[in-house]
């Protein structure tokens, strides 16, 4: 059994009255957990309050209050890829993540993250991603070191601020008539739950999809998101008939296996930019990791 030594954090949102009990509301959140194991956690004292007591099946539902808990696994798969810190300062840390590697905990994924790895590495206990990135994806992920100016940077992914580039690979050759592409639609969660889909709606997602050379019977393309929804690039790529190579996910979901560390999907997050919102000046970040291109 692996239990993380850190807390995981959920808040209550608003909610109707009657408010629902934590325990269901807790089942309601997370569906891939049974009932029996949040009511095992909690009465081995694996749930907090904001004040670190522990919450009972009789603790009542507060709004917008937080619950910590600590994330437990009967056995926890080894990644065996090793993540890069690229600059660590004040008030940010920027590494680069191996494929198969989650950034936060999730899943059958505790300490094997690499949230978890910075912090045993550097000691840093207030670390805080402020963006993500598939666990199938390798590259860049932004991290606040110091809660006083998180805020500052957090604002620059929440207002669209940060130009983000990734690379990828299709065994889908697209016609030469066309070698751009911007991709405007609805993402939504869909079913399984871990799957997300397109839908009618508002758009909410936007990426500028570049050809950049083609080799064979492979394209390599440049990818902007614009935005930030789960598997964005991945529905993106796919909707437009590229999709990425060694994609489990998309167009179709293939039937679950454990990973084959030898066929990572072709999805780097390559490049960060943006104005340093302390500074004022322009800060740049590059990946090394490639493409089996």
């Amino acid at each position: 059994m692996g239990i993380s030594k850190y807390p995981s954090i959920v808040t209550m949102p608003k909610a109707a009255m009657p408010y629902p009990s934590i325990l269901t509301f807790l089942c309601i959140k997370f569906p891939a957990i049974p009932r029996e194991t949040w009511e095992t956690r909690i009465s081995k004292g694996n749930v907090l309050d904001e004040q670190g007591h522990r919450i009972t099946l009789q603790s009542e539902y507060a709004p917008l209050a937080r619950i910590f808990y600590f994330r437990e696994v009967s056995a926890e798969p080894l990644i065996p890829f090793s993540e890069k810190i690229l600059c660590l300062d004040d008030h940010i840390l920027v590494a680069c993540k191996p494929h198969f590697l989650p950034v936060t905990p999730g899943g059958k994924y505790v300490d094997e993250c690499l949230l978890n790895r910075l912090r045993r590495s550097t000691g840093i206990e207030n670390l805080a991603p402020l963006h993500r990135i598939d666990r199938e994806t390798a590259g860049l992920v932004l991290f606040s070191v110091n809660k006083s100016s998180r805020g500052r940077y957090g604002t620059l992914f929440m207002n669209g601020l940060v130009k983000k580039t990734y690379l990828a690979l299709s065994l889908c050759v697209p016609e030469q008539s066309k070698n751009s592409w911007n991709v405007e639609n609805r993402i939504e969660r869909g079913v399984p739950w871990f799957r997300m889909q397109t839908a009618t709606g508002t758009v909410n997602a936007r990426s500028l999809i570049h050809l950049n050379g083609i080799k064979g019977t492979q394209a390599r393309f440049i990818l902007h998101p614009l935005t930030g929804k789960t598997h964005q690039l991945r529905i993106h790529m796919s909707g437009l008939g590229f999709g990425i190579l060694n994609d489990r996910y998309y167009p179709e979901l293939q039937d679950e296996r454990e990973d084959d560390f030898t066929t990572p999907l072709q999805l780097v997050a390559k490049e960060l930019r943006f104005t340093d919102p302390l500074t004022g000046r322009e800060r740049e970040f590059s990946s090394e990791r490639e493409l089996l291109w």
